[in-house]
């Protein structure tokens, strides 16, 4: 066998042992982005019905309220829901015009 074709032969096998290690990575990303979407989902559900607190929404959707606070940040962070009025020590957040109509399509 040739230099040229021994070169070929040892990167395709660098190629697929890169596959396959990177492939448990891919699989966990995957998983994570499932259920952040699922989360997400939940909280934009329990919203579209009208506002409601961060312990509000974590009950209903089954998790716990600090990880229904980061969502909520986030979502608020870029445009998806807003601050409502105040219940208690608690804010309210509601979906804004654009998330409410894109959850009802």
């Amino acid at each position: 066998m040739s230099q040229n074709g021994q070169d070929k032969k040892a990167k395709k096998e660098a190629m697929k042992k890169l596959r396959e290690s990177r492939k448990t990575f891919i699989k966990a990303a995957s998983a994570k982005m499932k259920a952040q979407k699922k989360v997400i989902g939940a909280i934009k559900d329990q919203l579209k019905d009208g506002a409601g607190t961060v312990p509000e929404i974590a009950a209903a959707a089954g998790t716990s309220t600090t990880e229904i606070l980061w969502f909520v940040a986030t979502l608020k962070k870029y445009g998806e829901i807003k601050e409502a009025e105040k219940d208690g020590s608690y804010f309210k957040y509601a979906l804004t015009g654009l998330e409410e109509a894109q959850v009802t399509d």
